[in-house]
């Protein structure tokens, strides 16, 4: 559900009235004639560019139609926005009727709290059209608690054009290659990466990747159970951050850089002004919203390999989204949700790119070249790590974006980074 761009303003679709989060207000029980009462649906999603945001509204508009009783109240927030408003309406005890959720940790929080419904009854005859992958992120103990309506993995989206310039032949497939490459792009005036560093969830993903690399991706999951990212191959994964940051690959001004904006990390890259940049899925919809796009001088390649470590380069960093439905939402909302992930209406979403398959057979919807490349990748993975920031309870991964943003900005060594993300993960347990 990509992590999106730009604020927009917060009611659209219909501006109904509606009181707090959750429970969808309801006019009457029942209406005239045994028809049913007025439903107001509260629907939290960060897909802020098209073609997901005029896609999204019209499903919208088609169920309302179908279900002349029901209004569907949108709030539409970018990323951060959208984390920080969730995180505050939760913490009261409240919840959205649907909201956008990426799943792991912060969804097992949110379930542990009592704010999500419990959906294994109600999808229990449309859970089969779903590909494992796709659904993996929702369910808990065997239960499910949300439906997907994207996955994917997170790479390197590199200017073709660029490359050539610096002399680079082809995307490199080991780490000491692609620093070698950094250099390259140096030498011959050319930026090497794009980064949104005020925004800080970019840039874990490298040393998330350098720890799968390194570490291996049951080390990740080893240390959500034992919150111990003091071992050595955490550290390696810091170091090698720094050997990165150290090289100054990063666009000027990129400590105060975001993501969507003008002058931020997607127009940077978009515009044809950095090389590279290591982004999910949606890269190139946002490269082209806050940018220019860079059309088919657009590559992309998967992380590298880290020689001698433990991961392998088939495994997989990323995630999706799905919607999860408030645990006093009222029926309508779950109905809207099966909507929104029926083949005939996600597909849609699929075929004009703006997410990928995560029903069975949605394959031959995916048009873009670039996405095939992504979808292959994704249907040969070995293994799969959801984003940190979601995959940990939400202290520990706004630690591990917090500590590895200090590490790239040259305040924090790979030593510190370890052990602040530990005593953070250890005072969660």
């Amino acid at each position: 559900m990509r992590r999106s761009v730009v604020l927009i303003a917060a009611p659209v679709l219909i501006a109904g009235l509606v009181t707090g989060c959750g429970g969808g207000e309801s006019a009457s029980p029942q209406g005239e004639g045994g028809s049913p009462g007025k439903v107001t649906i509260e629907w939290w999603h960060l897909s802020t560019a098209d073609p997901l945001k005029t896609l999204w509204a019209q499903r919208a508009k088609e169920f309302m139609a179908k279900n002349p009783n029901v209004t569907i109240k949108a709030t539409v927030l970018e990323n951060d926005a959208y984390k920080a408003k969730l995180t505050t309406v939760t913490q009261s005890g409240k919840a959205p009727d649907i909201f956008a959720t990426w799943g792991g940790g912060v969804l097992q929080q949110q379930i542990d709290a009592g704010l999500v419904k419990d959906l294994s009854g109600d999808v229990a005859d449309v859970l089969p059209n779903f590909t494992p992958a796709a659904l993996s992120a929702y369910q808990f103990d065997g239960k499910t608690y949300g439906l997907p309506t994207d996955i994917g993995l997170v790479g390197f989206w590199y200017n073709k054009k660029l490359f050539e310039k610096a002399g680079i032949s082809e995307p490199p497939a080991t780490w000491s290659a692609f620093l070698e490459d950094v250099k390259k792009l140096k030498a011959a005036g050319i930026t090497p990466i794009a980064l949104a560093g005020k925004e800080k969830w970019p840039g874990h993903y490298y040393w998330a990747y350098l720890a799968m690399r390194i570490a291996g991706l049951d080390a990740l999951k080893q240390a959500a159970t034992d919150h111990d990212f003091t071992k050595p191959d955490f550290v390696a994964a810091g170091q090698q951050v720094k050997a990165l940051a150290d090289l100054q690959p990063f666009q000027k001004g990129f400590l105060g850089a975001g993501y969507g904006t003008p002058d931020g990390q997607a127009a940077t890259m978009g515009n044809g002004k950095a090389a590279m940049e290591l982004m999910g899925q949606w890269a190139p919809v946002t490269q082209e919203d806050a940018g220019e796009g860079l059309g088919d001088d657009l590559g992309f390649f998967p992380f590298p390999a880290v020689e001698g470590g433990k991961g392998s380069i088939g495994d997989a960093f990323g995630g999706g989204g799905g919607l999860a439905v408030g645990a006093d939402a009222p029926k309508e909302a779950v109905d809207f949700v099966k909507y929104m992930t029926e083949m005939e209406n996600h597909s849609k979403a699929v075929e004009a790119g703006g997410v990928l398959p995560v029903l069975k057979g949605e394959e031959s919807a995916v048009k873009d070249a670039n996405l095939k490349q992504v979808a292959a990748l994704l249907a040969e993975t070995t293994g799969y790590q959801l984003y940190l920031d979601q995959a940990y309870p939400p202290a520990v991964g706004q630690q591990v974006n917090d500590s590895v943003a200090e590490l790239i900005g040259g305040t924090k060594t790979p030593e510190e980074v370890s052990q602040d993300i530990t005593e953070v993960a250890k005072s969660e347990e």
